[in-house]
């Protein structure tokens, strides 16, 4: 398969997003607690292990590892946008509008943060985004890549779910893909009240109206569809 090459510009600073909230900062322990305990479970295979050198990050899918490479990679791009909204929000932005970007930051860099600690020194480097394309000043527009930034992270899950062979991390998966899809929900129905289950309009990233289900997707379109925010090559191999 062709590398992919993820677009261009802007790094996002995330040294200082904690601030002393208790319930959050047991939350972020809860991960980090979590990822260790996994990262046990599976040293005797990842202790040889070395993350692969090349320019910009590579993506192996030959194991669970570049599985959760990917998710850590898609991870980190969900918490740097939701770090910056939550640091700036659109003036226009309402109270109930402003606390989601707040809280829900913190399940992205929860997320991020477990997986980098999952994987240890196999870990992809950190991703420089570019957000180019959203007027961070705008609502219309935040919410509008909110909402793709949720639907293909959870088409994401749902098309990578199969080549996961450790059952944890399969668990761990379902857990974070069911957060990611509540919300979706929400951010749908900021943008068309009452629109939060329709699936219509997920048809192009896999959905099945008819029976239910939502999308899911292979990593090599995910990361297609998530190109145009990355600026960091992205190299795929054993797909």
């Amino acid at each position: 398969m062709e590398n992919l090459n993820v677009n261009q510009s802007s790094s996002a600073n995330e040294a200082d997003v904690f601030p002393g909230k208790l319930q959050r900062r047991a939350f972020l322990q809860y991960a980090g607690a979590s990822a260790a305990a996994l990262a046990l479970t599976t040293a005797g295979c990842k202790k040889d292990r070395s993350p692969i050198l090349s320019f910009g990050a590579t993506l192996d899918f030959k194991d669970d590892f570049g599985v959760l490479n990917y998710a850590y990679a898609l991870e980190q791009l969900e918490a740097a946008f939701y770090t910056q909204v939550a640091a700036n929000p659109p003036a226009g932005f309402t109270t109930a509008q402003k606390n989601y970007f707040q809280d829900v930051q913190y399940h992205e860099i929860a997320h991020r943060e477990f997986f980098k600690k999952a994987l240890g020194t196999a870990a992809i480097g950190s991703l420089e985004v570019d957000f180019s394309s959203i007027n961070f000043s705008d609502g219309a527009s935040v919410l509008a890549a909110a909402k793709t930034f949720e639907d293909l992270g959870v088409a994401a899950y749902n098309g990578a779910g199969v080549r996961l062979k450790t059952d944890a991390y399969l668990v761990i998966a379902g857990q974070i893909v069911s957060v990611e899809a509540r919300h979706a929900a929400w951010v749908r129905d900021q943008i068309s009240n009452g629109s939060f289950s329709d699936l219509n309009d997920l048809t192009a990233l896999g959905a099945n109206v008819a029976g239910g289900l939502d999308g899911a997707l292979t990593p090599d379109k995910v990361l297609n569809a998530a190109s145009k925010y990355i600026k960091t090559k992205i190299n795929v191999i054993n797909l």
